[in-house]
């Protein structure tokens, strides 16, 4: 049967709705973003800058404090992912403070000089963290920085002869311990001044540490422009370092360099970075060692901190590349801030070149990622590492290699950054070795997925180590500490400096062996806004519990013993969430509810019969259950308060009112019952 027609007016309506449609899907198709693929050439014979390593902080602040107290299998596991060649991050690099018995950030490290011209060269943690890192890697280069200094350092003032000599003096104590420190610092993040700089130089030179550079200034891009204009301070400097070129607590996606900089001819570096936490901050420090160069031509990352190994209640308790907060029980976690410097380090060394025909940014916009390319000397390796942390798709790479650089069988290795639950708990995600490469037409292709950091390479040796610690656990009570094992100049076990000094020493008062003495005499030049002498040991889960210790004034003031101490106040030692009693050599006592965000308030006070004096032993105690609080010296109650709205857990701690020398010993933390239990 025969169709009837369609009228033409409705034909032709279809037939340009159809075209319409067609038209329609034919423009969406062409206006879908294109694949980006990025044609490289990795030539030999390309100039670039020498490369001079990745690395990372232990200091700025007590963040390495607790690694010293780790057992020997856990600590030698840690130090493996930090610094084993083809192991971890394998770190090139090792910054440490040289302790000025002052608050760094998170804690105080100790000075080898408390009082002029009294040199405890074993003094602190940072002599066998460096010993450690070069036995698992001789090539590492060490570097010191002072955050602060003794106070009797040229009367106060940083920028002195007093502190020339004292650096020299501690560059004396790593070549007794058997260390060369390759650069030195001035004053962190505290400007320059560059006569003292060219006075330090000097000093060098006579003392014969003239292969020590210089690293000036910690701090800005400022001291650029200064060693532009002054011969003799541009004399003086080796190295410029600036902190925080790619923004501080930022993404890192773009670094500011600086044409004064530039203009010297110095090799530049981020002679401080990240302050990131140990697993978030993976993407940052990724962008930021390959964007520092691109960006701000910097030759070396070097990470704040190190290593997360700190008590819990301070400001920055998860930054680093691991955390390592549990000596008593080993725990410890990799972060892949870990693996996302492997990707560098574990393929390249200091002093090989950067090719700068190999580096840039992905389809020439940075949203897509970086890559930049190294080259061994003589040409006998090299190395691309990319990045596609922004990238919203898959793209290809497109490889040449030229100028005389080996070809072959490329080897690729990634870390997927996505953020999936693999790559935050660092397994199965990190330093993964793919499928090699080989070339086809003279060209190797590689498809970038986001969200990873690859690297190509010509080398061989690497690999992510699979130790693992044991468990977390708390650190249970009653726990006690006499601090008769403590060796002299040495620190008790988790004990943990917030300012001021508190070493082993011989006793007084005619007691016997050895005491935990406080030892700074004059209050140190300081980076942290002041505050007076304590530690802090314990468990910030401790709820109800009675702690006591033996004390010993050696000079008239007073002496303290904290309790239910918890969170500390960002660049503010003094304010910290807790209780303190505090007595005096006159016999006057108080009982303090200490804050991390208000004023002290003092819930109760008064005067003993008799005077304490100095040079005699008196034990403080102080008991919590609930919200009732007593306080007892010399095994007699002085005080009862109850403080409703107080704090209900917390570590214990030792301090001095002043910076004064005072001793301590028989420390003891004991459960109670919860107040109103049968």
């Amino acid at each position: 049967m025969q169709r009837p027609a369609v009228p033409w007016p409705a034909t032709a309506a279809a037939v340009i709705a159809v075209a319409t449609l067609l038209l329609g899907v034919s423009m969406a198709y062409d206006a879908s973003p294109r694949p980006v693929v990025t044609r490289v050439t990795v030539d030999g014979d390309s100039p670039g800058r020498t490369f001079d390593g990745i690395g990372a902080i232990s200091g700025g602040g007590g963040n390495s404090r607790l690694l010293a107290d780790y057992p020997a299998a856990q600590r030698a596991q840690i130090m493996d992912y930090l610094f084993k060649p083809g192991y971890g991050a394998a770190l090139q690099i090792l910054k440490v403070e040289i302790g000025g018995d002052t608050n760094s950030t998170d804690g105080a490290e100790p000075s080898i000089e408390h009082t002029r011209g009294t040199v405890d060269c074993d003094a602190g943690y940072e002599w066998p963290l460096m010993e450690q890192a070069k036995a698992l890697n001789p090539a590492v280069k060490l570097y010191g920085l002072a955050w602060g200094a003794p106070g009797w350092i040229g009367h106060g003032s940083f920028w002195s002869t007093d502190t020339v000599d004292y650096l020299v003096t501690w560059l004396g104590c790593a070549r007794q311990h058997g260390l060369t420190i390759d650069y030195l610092g001035g004053w962190n993040e505290r400007g320059y001044n560059a006569a003292w700089y060219e006075q330090l130089h000097a000093a060098l030179l006579a003392h014969g540490y003239g292969s020590t550079q210089i690293v000036g200034a910690d701090s800005t891009w400022q001291v650029a422009g200064a060693l532009r204009g002054d011969p003799a301070f541009a004399a003086a400097v080796g190295v410029i370092g600036v902190h925080y070129p790619c923004t501080y607590l930022s993404a890192m996606t773009r670094c500011t360099g600086n044409a004064d900089a530039d203009a010297t001819g110095k090799q530049l570096w981020a002679s401080e970075n990240g302050s990131e936490d140990f697993q978030a901050g993976a993407a940052p420090i990724a962008r930021a060692i390959n964007r520092g160069y691109l960006d701000a031509r910097l030759s070396a990352f070097v990470n704040w901190p190190l290593v997360a190994s700190l008590y819990q209640n301070l400001p920055y308790r998860t930054d680093g590349l691991l955390t390592a907060d549990q000596p008593w029980s080993g725990a410890y976690t990799v972060g892949a801030s870990t693996w996302a410097i492997a990707q560098t380090t574990q393929f390249t060394q200091p002093g090989w070149r950067y090719v700068d025909s190999g580096s840039g940014y992905l389809g020439g916009d940075r949203d897509n990622g970086s890559y930049v390319s190294y080259r061994a000397p003589g040409k006998a390796a090299w190395s691309t590492v990319l990045e596609t942390l922004d990238a919203k798709a898959a793209q290809t790479l497109e490889l040449s290699v030229s100028g005389g650089l080996p070809g072959g069988a490329l080897h690729v290795w990634s870390t997927d950054l996505t953020g999936t639950r693999a790559a935050r708990a660092g397994h199965g995600a990190h330093l993964v070795r793919q499928a090699d490469l080989k070339p086809t037409g003279g060209r190797y292709r590689l498809t970038l997925l986001p969200g990873r950091v690859y690297t190509v390479t010509t080398t061989t040796g690497q690999g992510a180590g699979t130790a693992a610690g044991p468990a977390p656990a708390p650190l249970a009570l009653p726990y006690a500490d006499s601090f008769g094992g403590v060796p002299v100049g040495g620190e008790a076990r988790y004990l943990a400096d917030m300012n001021g000094a508190f070493e082993g020493a011989p006793c007084a008062g005619g007691r016997p062996g050895t005491c935990v003495r406080q030892m700074d005499t004059d209050p140190p030049i300081t980076w942290d806004r002041p505050s007076t002498p304590y530690a802090l040991l314990g468990g910030l889960d401790w709820s109800d519990y009675t702690v006591s210790a033996e004390t010993l004034l050696q000079q008239p003031g007073s002496v303290q013993l904290l309790g239910r101490v918890g969170q500390q106040k960002r660049f503010d030692p003094a304010q910290i969430d807790g209780y303190r009693l505090e007595l005096t050599d006159r016999g006057a006592w108080t009982l303090v509810r200490t804050s991390s965000t208000g004023a002290p308030v003092t819930l109760d006070q008064g005067t003993l019969d008799s005077a304490a004096g100095t040079g005699s032993w008196h034990r403080l105690a102080l008991s919590f259950s609930g919200d009732r609080i007593t306080a007892s010296i010399d095994g007699e109650q002085v005080g009862a308060v109850t403080d409703a709205d107080g704090y209900r857990t917390g570590q214990v701690g030792l301090g001095t009112g002043s910076y004064l020398p005072a001793e301590f010993a028989d420390l003891s933390v004991t459960p109670n019952q919860p107040r109103g239990s049968n």
